[in-house]
């Protein structure tokens, strides 16, 4: 994609989440940015018919997940991303994932990049991330470049909380 197609489509998704949420996914942007990467926001909102799709074919996990969160009205909320490499959507590298997951960790985000994983192979990753080792031959989760909030449930958001609530 063009720098500037992946800039606008970057621009555009950002109005489908959460003030929060995209405010600190644009830090975790401009600092992938910064260290020569072009993370391109895929997926950010999602209807509960394209949920329910992604359920049944496997994509998720969750027929009501953090890419369906509205607002009190219907405007959309979305408390998740799915930040794609514009360099290699399809197959993202190790290195990217553990750079993704390191910047959404230091903006109170996680990514999937250790879910599905035994507690072993977890730990692998997040000794990779403490050493800046970014080439490290490691494993990664079944969902490694979605993006979400940390410490907060999906439940939370479906009663009405967001993680920035006092």
């Amino acid at each position: 994609m063009q720098e500037s197609a992946r800039k606008a489509r970057n621009s555009q998704r950002m109005t489908e989440l959460y003030p929060w949420f995209q405010n600190q996914l644009a830090l975790v942007i401009q600092e992938l940015e910064s260290d020569g990467l072009r993370p391109r926001i895929q997926a950010a909102w999602r209807s509960p018919q394209d949920q329910l799709k992604a359920f049944n074919t496997g994509h998720s996990q969750l027929k009501f997940g953090f890419h369906n969160v509205t607002g009190k009205n219907g405007e959309k909320e979305a408390l998740a991303v799915d930040l794609l490499d514009d360099h290699s959507p399809l197959k993202p590298s190790t290195a990217y994932v553990l750079k993704v997951t390191a910047a959404a960790e230091r903006h109170g985000l996680t990514t999937g990049a250790r879910w599905g994983l035994p507690a072993k192979l977890a730990k692998a990753v997040n000794t990779a991330i403490e050493l800046q080792d970014w080439k490290a031959a490691v494993k990664v989760g079944w969902d490694p470049v979605h993006v979400q909030p940390a410490n907060f449930t999906v439940e939370e958001a479906a009663a009405g909380h967001r993680p920035d609530d006092a």
